[in-house]
């Protein structure tokens, strides 16, 4: 593996924890962002040289720690820092990485402040935490990349003029910022589970940090019954990484996956984990979701999926979140449930979807399924206009090949 390769693994992976790791040292976000920069260009001449350190993330946070401190003595701020201005050797910044493994999380509980707005949370919280860029938390949110970089803009801006501090709040408090937290690791999950860009249709270190995340939360608030409700969701949605694309890498859909591929252990884990969340009798929208994703593991075969079930807890969900996202699932449910025709009539009621890739693949497929093969086209080309990811691109590619030499 190259040095620039190395870095881009070690930014893709560890951005995240090294930037929580800054932020509580440095107790600045813009410093601790500009300061990390620093280490990876001076990453890219070192590395090359010297070659890659044992712990490139400790490497990493020594040297962007040692940068902030530049910045700052040549701001003339020795005295208003003196508390970060103590040397540190790499062997104690390392000790010091291994003793708070779950640095983001804490961070992400400072992110989802309530005095910014539920979106502005999560929004912050996925970019700045998360490791994700702007445009795949767009594409999250169904809003053009450059009102997504504004949203950002003015989120930062309100923490830098309310002065609000970088730091864990009081266990009291963590309960009115979990539905951010929460919000945050799915939306995590979501883009490791299905890469919204890329030549990988999935990238399994973002599943696996959403996972470990989740259970640090179910086990710092073990009575949320929706902190159990998401990892249960994660957990059996996870099941399935592994056989959604064929050797070849080409795109397999749920139907046809080899379901004896499917990860038991994490389904009778996920499975567990509902239960005990349904036991604590506070139902929300990710134990809906989970209940949903356990229909479709403990089928055995595609035609024994219980859709009419699927569809009505697609109704309810609709009912305790109400977006064009969910709508766009529950007609596919109804679709499978009932008849395409009748998936297709509630797909058209949607609005607010012009844009938004998941409807016009959804509507394609179902314009298919009627021998609707213009309008089928027409879908799969807008579908294509939208797709980033270069394993779906080929998938749909080949749908909208075969509607055109019919």
């Amino acid at each position: 593996m190259t040095a620039a390769t190395q870095i881009e693994a070690t930014f893709r992976e560890e951005r995240g924890r090294v930037l929580a790791a800054l932020i509580s040292q440095l107790g600045d976000l813009t410093l601790a962002e500009d300061a990390l920069q620093d280490a990876l260009v001076n990453a890219l001449e070192r590395w090359e040289v010297d070659g890659v350190p044992r712990n490139p993330a400790a490497w990493l946070t020594t040297v962007a720690r040692r940068r902030a401190i530049d910045r700052l003595r040549r701001a003339s701020a020795q005295e208003r820092y003196a508390v970060i201005l103590d040397p540190m050797d790499d062997e104690a910044e390392e000790a010091e990485m291994e003793s708070i493994p779950d640095d983001r999380l804490k961070l992400m509980f400072t992110c989802c402040h309530p005095s910014l707005a539920l979106e502005a949370q999560v929004a912050l919280t996925l970019h700045t935490l998360g490791g994700l860029s702007t445009p795949e938390i767009a594409r999250a949110f169904l809003v053009p990349a450059p009102t997504m970089a504004q949203r950002l803009a003015r989120a930062r801006a309100k923490i830098r003029g309310a002065g609000i501090p970088y730091r864990v709040p009081p266990a009291d408090l963590l309960p009115e910022r979990l539905d951010a937290l929460l919000a945050v690791i799915y939306l995590i999950f979501n883009e490791g589970y299905c890469a919204t860009g890329g030549d990988t249709l999935t990238r399994a270190d973002l599943c696996h940090e959403a996972i470990r995340l989740c259970r640090v939360l179910v086990a710092l608030l073990p009575d949320s019954a929706e902190a159990r409700g998401l990892l249960a969701l994660m957990l059996l949605h996870d099941s399935r990484r592994e056989t959604r694309l064929n050797a070849a890498g080409d795109l397999v859909l749920l139907d046809d996956q080899d379901r004896t591929r499917w990860d038991r252990a994490k389904i009778d884990e996920g499975i567990a984990i509902l239960d005990d969340a349904l036991r604590l009798r506070a139902p929300g929208a990710y134990q809906v979701q989970a209940a949903i994703s356990a229909l479709h593991a403990e089928a055995a075969t595609p035609d024994a999926t219980d859709w009419p079930q699927i569809a009505a807890l697609y109704g309810a969900l609709a009912a305790m979140t109400p977006s064009p996202v969910v709508e766009v699932n529950r007609a596919v449910a109804v679709a499978m449930a009932q008849t395409p025709s009748a998936g297709l009539a509630l797909l058209h009621r949607i609005a607010g979807v012009d844009d938004y890739y998941p409807y016009h693949v959804a509507r394609a497929d179902l314009l298919r399924r009627t021998n609707q093969r213009e309008a089928a086209a027409d879908a799969y080309k807008r579908a294509l206009d939208l797709c980033q990811n270069s394993a779906e691109r080929a998938f749909l590619q080949r749908r909208l090949d075969e509607m055109l030499n019919l």
